[in-house]
C-alpha cells in the first residue's frame, strides 16, 4: 500500500511504466487539508463516529480514499470472502478504532504544494472534476439501476487518481502537459502524456492498483480500454462530460458527449441535459 514518505519532487520522466510504478507505490500520499481537519475532529469524539458518516466524508476526497481502500486491500483477512469496493464498507470491516489506530494525523496537498500554487491549481482542478465525475457516473449507475452503483461512484472518483499523484510528485511534468494541451486544445491526452511521461497515465493507474490489491471489480471499471462495458461506459463518459464542462458547457465536444451519454440511458438529448444538470 502506499508509503508514508514524501517522494522528492521528479524533474525528470522515469524511463518506463514499471519505473514509475515502482517509484508512486513507494510515495505518500497527502490528502485535501478539508479532509484532515475533519479526521482530527471526528477522532476528538469517536466514539460518536459510526462508518457511513465517516464513509461519506472521505468519500469527498478522492487521494484518502484511495489510501483507505488500499489499506483495506492489503490487511484484509483471509477468511473474507469478497473485497472492501467502497470506503464505507472497508471502514466496517476495519472497524472505527483500528482506522484512527492506523490514519493519524495526515499530511496535506496544500502543505505539500505550498510554494507551487500553479501545482496545487492544477491538482485541485482535477480533484474538483473527479468530484463532478462521481457524481455523474452516480447519476447514470442509478438511471440505469446498477447493483454496483456505488462502486461505480468509488471508480469514477478514483479515474484519475494518477494525475492527481503527477501533481504532488512531478509537479514540473504536469504543468508541461496541461500547457501544451492548453496551447492545442486537439491534442490527445495519451499523446502528450507518452511524449511528457514514456508512458500514458491510465497504464500506470492499473498497475498501482494491481500493486495494492485494490478491489478487481474497481481495477474493471476503471479500465477504459474496457469500452464495452457499460460500467465502464458510465465511468469513461462521466469523465469524459466532467473534463469538458470543467469551465462551462460550450466545449464543442459537449454534443458527442450528451449524444453517447443519452445512447447509454436510453434518454432523449433533451431529457439528458435536463438530468444532467440537476446533478451538477
Amino acid at each position: 500500500m502506499p508509503a508514508t514518505t514524501p517522494l522528492p519532487a521528479l524533474r525528470q520522466a522515469p524511463p518506463d511504466l514499471a519505473a514509475w510504478t515502482a517509484l508512486f507505490c513507494n510515495a505518500e500520499i497527502p490528502v485535501l487539508a478539508e479532509t484532515a481537519e475533519s479526521l482530527e475532529l471526528l477522532r476528538s469524539n469517536e466514539d460518536a463516529v459510526d462508518a457511513n458518516s465517516l464513509g461519506e466524508m472521505i468519500a469527498t476526497d478522492p487521494l484518502m480514499t484511495l489510501k483507505v481502500l488500499a489499506y483495506a486491500a492489503n490487511h484484509r483477512s483471509s477468511r473474507l470472502m469478497t473485497d472492501a469496493e467502497t470506503v464505507t464498507a472497508a471502514l466496517v470491516l476495519m472497524g472505527i478504532t483500528p482506522f484512527f489506530r492506523e490514519f493519524g494525523p495526515q499530511p496535506t496537498v496544500e502543505d505539500r504544494l505550498a510554494a507551487q500554487p500553479q501545482a496545487l491549481d492544477g491538482l485541485q482542478r482535477v480533484l474538483h472534476r473527479a468530484e463532478r465525475a462521481a457524481r455523474y457516473a452516480l447519476c447514470f449507475a442509478i438511471h440505469r439501476r446498477d447493483p454496483d452503483a456505488a462502486v461505480i461512484h468509488s471508480a469514477a472518483l478514483l479515474h484519475d487518481f494518477a494525475e492527481m499523484l503527477l501533481w504532488v510528485n512531478a509537479p514540473e511534468l504536469a504543468q508541461q502537459i496541461r500547457d501544451r494541451q492548453t496551447a492545442d486544445r486537439h491534442l490527445r491526452s495519451t499523446a502528450v502524456q507518452r511524449e511528457v511521461l514514456h508512458i500514458e497515465l491510465s497504464d500506470l493507474e492499473q498497475a498501482l492498483m494491481q500493486a495494492w490489491h485494490l478491489p478487481e471489480l474497481l481495477q474493471h471499471i476503471t479500465n477504459d480500454k474496457r469500452a464495452n462495458d457499460p460500467q465502464v461506459q458510465c465511468v469513461k463518459l462521466a469523465i469524459r462530460l466532467a473534463r469538458h464542462t470543467a469551465d462551462d458547457w460550450n466545449d464543442e465536444a459537449v454534443p458527442d458527449d450528451l449524444l453517447e451519454i443519452a445512447k447509454l440511458l436510453n434518454l432523449s438529448q433533451e431529457a439528458t441535459l435536463k438530468l444532467l444538470h440537476e446533478f451538477d
